[in-house]
């Protein structure tokens, strides 16, 4: 006669409880963890100057370099738009309404197609 199903779940559930205490015992207590200090690389660049950089240093670096944003290819205007929504309601960045305009200008300026 085969096992019943709640025979089987509740093996499996106790190989998990057993798995993870067995874990948890190998795992350092976390009395044993200490401070440490990192020296992180500083940011190697702001964008560069001119009407709307401070918007987009302000509003960008937090989530990009300023090299991986200015490496990107020349987009028409809408596109940079587009971008920046995006950025506003797929990832929640908190770029205030003014400087929306402020960044579209400056990325239009140096990475415009249009």
């Amino acid at each position: 006669m085969p096992p019943k199903p709640a025979v089987i779940w509740m093996s499996v559930i106790v190989a998990l409880g057993l798995a993870v205490q067995s874990a948890a015992a190998a795992a350092p207590p976390l009395s044993d963890f200490t401070s440490v200090s990192v020296e992180l690389p500083e940011a190697d660049r702001l964008f560069p100057d001119g009407p709307g950089a401070e918007a987009m240093n302000a509003n960008c670096l937090a989530c990009h370099s300023a090299g991986m944003v200015l490496s990107q290819p020349p987009l028409p205007q809408a596109a940079w738009l587009a971008i920046i929504r995006k950025m506003q309601s797929a990832y929640k960045a908190p770029v205030d309404e003014t400087d929306v305009e402020l960044i579209l200008n400056y990325l239009v300026q140096l990475k415009g197609s249009d």
